[in-house]
């Protein structure tokens, strides 16, 4: 390591750091929540609540498939600090979200329709602002990594920066619940906001393509470089890969397959999980700090363990998509534990944490690994935008998830019996992931790298 150079993993850590803030702005509002849709303040019902998550889940998913083809015309420094630009702000601008909401409703006299309260409006628009910023940061950090590490790095560096998803929601809880109640809600999005301003300054100091990059060594260059695919992106071989010639390959399909019917999960868990704390155990505020934060500290060790987990596969001759896929097969059992998650709360609270953070570790490393599926099948000029498309069928299977879990909850709610609801959506969440494996195996069995793109 000391001989090749290790300048990659500074770059590996700026992209941990970035997915932390993004998890961190998008935790802010699930946490808050609880108090949020208390009668004393805007007495949302499940599907409010729903409907101001799928806002987010469904600008994000489409911004998606445009931030991958964004990332790959600005490049990966430009488009992806602009995209923590436009978060950060939109970040802050929820605690704004009732004026926001009221110039809405008076401009276009929408007051009362469709039961969208002033509330409700403004935390959608600035829910709609977050997703479009935040869609930019998975596909630049795939870009990033693809640009700086060789291919049989990857899936570890992806899980390495990955986890700081799990690090941002566990921060979230420690952290959050603490300034609402001293400093107000308001305060709890103005200042996660604007911790990502503090990452844009590293990332404009730090951070450079590979090839111009002064602080990285001749010999750590030529390692990255060191794989017959991975050669620099040039002026000369960046042109345009349209959208219709990527939807031709299978390879875009089992992607697509494979955040469709997965990303979904994790949303649940990211934006219901207080909820149900709150609903089948009347935890909140302080009180909910531990569970969460024990819960996403189990997942940051599924990203980072299942990111490296493959090697295991590679060393012993596979491919690394091959290996990656065997690996993934293995991470799809686990989930199926979630199904104990309503029977062991009889006992205890913590109980149901623990299963729901296997589940929540295991997504974390299908994630590190259903991402590195696209550099190792799809050349870098393509991989933004390949991302992208991906992203974009994760946020669509969310906009499901979320939608039919808000409806199951007021369905089962008005019936007296919610827990119900969580049985019948931690079903779902369990058997997710073996059905996503079974159709990326069967679209793309083996490894089949592109090349006529």
């Amino acid at each position: 390591m000391e001989k090749i150079g290790k300048y990659r993993w500074t770059i590996c850590a700026l992209l941990f750091f970035a997915t932390t803030v993004n998890y961190l702005d998008r935790q802010v509002l699930s946490l808050l929540q609880p108090y949020l849709a208390d009668p004393a303040m805007f007495n949302w019902s499940n599907t409010d609540y729903a409907n101001i998550t799928a806002v987010f889940q469904f600008v994000y998913a489409f911004s998606m498939l445009f931030a991958g083809r964004i990332i790959d015309k600005l490049g990966t420094k430009k488009g992806y600090a602009w995209a923590i630009i436009i978060w950060s702000l939109a970040a802050i601008m929820h605690a704004w979200a009732i004026p926001i909401g009221e110039g809405i409703s008076t401009a276009l006299g929408w007051a009362g329709i469709a039961g969208f309260s002033v509330s409700v409006l403004g935390f959608m628009f600035s829910r709609a602002l977050l997703a479009f910023g935040e869609a930019g940061n998975f596909p630049a950090a795939i870009k990033a990594t693809a640009e700086y590490f060789p291919k049989k790095e990857r899936s570890f560096a992806t899980g390495i920066f990955n986890s700081g998803a799990n690090v941002g929601a566990i921060l979230a809880p420690l952290t959050v619940p603490w300034i609402r109640i001293n400093w107000g809600w308001e305060a709890a999005f103005i200042v996660m906001g604007l911790i990502g301003f503090v990452w844009l300054i590293l990332w404009l100091l730090l951070y450079e393509k590979p090839e111009k990059q002064k602080r990285l060594s001749a010999t750590e260059l030529a390692y990255i470089n060191s794989e017959e695919d991975t050669s620099p992106v040039t002026e000369e071989t960046k042109e345009k890969v349209s959208w219709p010639k990527l939807f031709g390959y299978r390879q875009t399909w089992a992607f697509v397959c494979g955040k469709f019917f997965t990303d979904g999960v994790w949303w649940f868990f990211l934006f219901w999980l207080p909820a149900y704390l709150k609903v089948q155990y009347g935890i909140v505020d302080k009180a909910v700090m531990l569970p969460l934060a024990l819960l996403y500290t189990m997942s940051m060790v599924g990203s980072i363990g299942g990111g490296y987990f493959p090697m295991y596969f590679i060393k012993k001759g596979y491919k690394a998509y091959d290996g990656r896929l065997r690996a993934m097969f293995v991470i799809a059992l686990f989930p199926l534990i979630i199904l104990a998650a309503q029977p062991l709360g009889e006992y205890s609270y913590w109980l149901p944490v623990i299963v729901i953070g296997i589940g929540a570790a295991a997504h974390q490393a299908w994630s590190a690994n259903i991402f590195t599926t696209v550099s190792d099948m799809f050349p870098k000029k393509a991989v933004g935008s390949v991302v992208g498309i991906g992203g974009m069928a994760g946020g669509l299977g969310g906009v499901v998830m979320s939608k039919l879990g808000g409806a199951l909850f007021d369905h089962y709610k008005a019936l007296g019996h919610i827990e119900t609801g969580y049985t019948i959506m931690f079903a779902i969440c369990a058997f997710s992931y073996l059905f996503a494996w079974a159709l990326v195996k069967v679209l793309v069995p083996r490894y089949k790298p592109i090349t006529d793109l």
